[in-house]
């Protein structure tokens, strides 16, 4: 009998941060909102479980133009984990220093970064990062990098729930990924234990 294989998990993130409709106002720093998971099974090609973490701003607010854009609001965002917390759910729930994870390009990781720096919080990931866009675009033979909409649209996949939702986002994100899998595309882990 034939052993099945181990999972190869994957989380996959998608963040929403404060933003306005032009520069921000004065003092105020953009900061992480929402951040969505996924988390993937690469080997059962299947998408298990889906999260939401609402994190509360400290050095900004909530702008109509970001709940247009996100359907968050101050009053929701005021329930969230402050960003430390959030930072130590990722890597107690799931793992997120050790597992494998991606996001649709690079911002992502850069506002983790970034934000972590700025609040001394320490970086809740592993070094084992995969720019989901690159992967994609070799294996559609396309020039530029795509967006996420654009990129369902170009695989032939729905948008499922709300663009620009974290957690929509990253299920949308995850089943591009699948895609890119199902092409052969998806890099495979190296002897060093990252992802190329």
């Amino acid at each position: 009998m034939d052993k099945e294989p181990e999972p190869r998990l994957l989380n996959v993130i998608d963040i929403e941060a404060t933003c306005w409709d032009g520069q921000p106002p004065p003092g105020a720093v953009s900061e992480i909102i929402e951040i969505g998971l996924t988390v993937l099974d690469l080997h059962a090609r299947e998408r298990l479980a889906r999260h939401r973490v609402l994190v509360r701003p400290v050095r900004s607010s909530v702008s109509a133009f970001c709940t247009e854009l996100t359907g968050l609001t101050q009053a929701e965002v005021d329930t969230g984990l402050p960003f430390a917390d959030a930072c130590r759910l990722l890597a107690a729930e799931h793992r997120a220093g050790t597992r494998a994870w991606a996001s649709w390009g690079d911002y992502d990781r850069k506002q983790f970064t970034r934000q972590c720096e700025a609040t001394g919080t320490p970086y809740p990931f592993g070094h084992r990062h995969t720019n989901a866009k690159i992967p994609f675009t070799t294996a559609h033979g396309l020039r530029k990098r795509p967006g996420m909409a654009h990129a369902l649209r170009i695989a032939g996949l729905p948008l499922e729930g709300r663009h620009h939702s974290g957690a929509d986002d990253a299920w949308n994100i995850a089943a591009l990924i699948l895609d890119v899998v199902a092409r052969d595309g998806w890099p495979s882990e190296n002897p060093a234990g990252q992802y190329i």
